[in-house]
């Protein structure tokens, strides 16, 4: 089946506290948003990836890439008021009876092994949402009272989240809802299985000066 990636790039900077939004900052020379589409060119050369950008960012971002010498080739479409409304305009260019990847711009480090496991693992049961189990103890905190959950039964949901195109263009037809926090969700809404695929815990999302220093570290060996 013909492989997509949609890349989500809406950030604005505000948890950064940068007025320039976190997927344009530089890391080790090169945008995070370059390394995030290069991960996905190294993993598979003939997969079209669509970038998601607010309108406002697109001639920066052209400025960027002239800047950089990126050459990677991909589309580019105005993203939406919220991140459904973004992957919605995304699908719009994503044909029938393909694979499609809806991944976050500012996370470069997931792996060729992960994203070859979730497209995999697609193709056959219609869709697979990457993962990492959670090493700290977790509380339950409701109406002033708390108590300790189980870790072994909760895990942290990543990207890139990976589907058959016909189901996703099935679920983006419906209204949004504000429980809908990721691709996975808004799936589940219309009655289908999520399955989850082991990830690296490497694929952190990028979005505090912290995160800067993590990705720092991490860039040795991508």
């Amino acid at each position: 089946m013909q492989k997509f990636v949609v890349i989500v790039a809406g950030g604005k900077g505000l948890r950064m506290g940068s007025e320039i939004p976190k997927q344009f900052l530089v890391l080790n020379e090169w945008p995070i948003l370059m390394h995030t589409i290069n991960t996905f060119y190294k993993w598979n050369t003939n997969a079209k990836v669509i970038l998601v950008l607010p309108e406002t960012q697109k001639l920066y971002w052209e400025n960027l890439c002239t800047k950089f010498n990126f050459n990677i080739p991909h589309q580019i479409t105005n993203g939406g008021e919220t991140r459904f409304h973004s992957v919605s305009n995304g699908l719009k260019l994503v044909p029938k009876n393909a694979l499609v990847a809806i991944h976050d711009a500012v996370r470069p480090f997931v792996s060729s092994e992960t994203i070859e496991k979730c497209f995999s693992e697609a193709e056959i049961k219609g869709n697979a949402i990457p993962f990492t189990h959670i090493p700290d103890s977790l509380r339950w905190v409701e109406n002033g009272e708390n108590k300790i959950l189980n870790r072994d039964k909760v895990v942290k949901i990543l990207t890139p989240q990976v589907f058959k195109s016909n189901i996703l263009h099935l679920a983006f037809e419906q209204a949004y809802q504000d429980y809908f926090t990721d691709d996975a969700s808004v799936i589940e809404n219309i009655g289908e299985k999520i399955n989850l695929v082991q990830g690296n815990p490497e694929n952190i999302k990028i979005t505090t000066p912290n995160d800067l220093i993590i990705a720092q570290a991490y860039l040795k060996d991508f």
